[in-house]
């Protein structure tokens, strides 16, 4: 299920994609990139629509995801 962005406190969206960019096997290419950089890049993609949260009911976990992904899965 797809959560729209603006449904969460800012708070909460900021927590989620702080966890999101630093999880491991995120890559940023060969420049090192700020923390801020990263959630700044990942919040203008929620706010663009390039960029999904999807919350799996069944595991109780929340994803951000291309939207194109998430397109392809059915969930949008």
């Amino acid at each position: 299920m797809i959560v729209p962005h603006t449904e969460l406190e800012p708070e909460t969206l900021i927590n989620l994609i702080e966890a999101f960019v630093c999880r491991d096997g995120t890559d940023y290419g060969e420049v090192e990139v700020g923390m801020d950089d990263k959630v700044f890049t990942v919040r203008k993609q929620l706010v663009s629509g390039e960029a999904v949260i999807v919350f799996d009911e069944e595991t109780g976990t929340c994803n951000i995801v291309p939207a194109v992904q998430a397109r392809n899965a059915g969930q949008a």
